[in-house]
């Protein structure tokens, strides 16, 4: 079963404005590419957690909707805070 998350540009970049979606339950996150220019983005933590506690989102494709285009990403790194284990930063890479 694919797995498909929606997603937001991100314009507001830096330590604080990571520090602001968190608080509004949303989370930073990258999408990188050889050759191609690195995208910031950011998700609903809610179903972020919901999407990581499918097997199949370690080991399958993902697909982000990001304003109609849809990108077919694999989650390479999942940053988590040390006491809580919420979820602080992911890093996709495009396929």
């Amino acid at each position: 079963m694919a797995i498909t998350l929606d997603v937001e540009l991100r314009s507001d970049l830096g330590r604080g404005a990571s520090r602001r979606l968190r608080r509004e339950a949303k989370i930073p996150a990258i999408i990188i590419a050889k050759g191609q220019e690195t995208v910031s983005v950011i998700l609903d933590e809610k179903k972020l957690i919901q999407a990581c506690t499918k097997p199949e989102f370690f080991s399958e494709n993902v697909t982000l909707n990001l304003n109609g285009e849809q990108i077919v990403v694999k989650p390479v790194a999942m940053q988590r805070h040390p006491v809580s284990s919420r979820v602080i930063h992911i890093d996709f890479m495009r396929v």
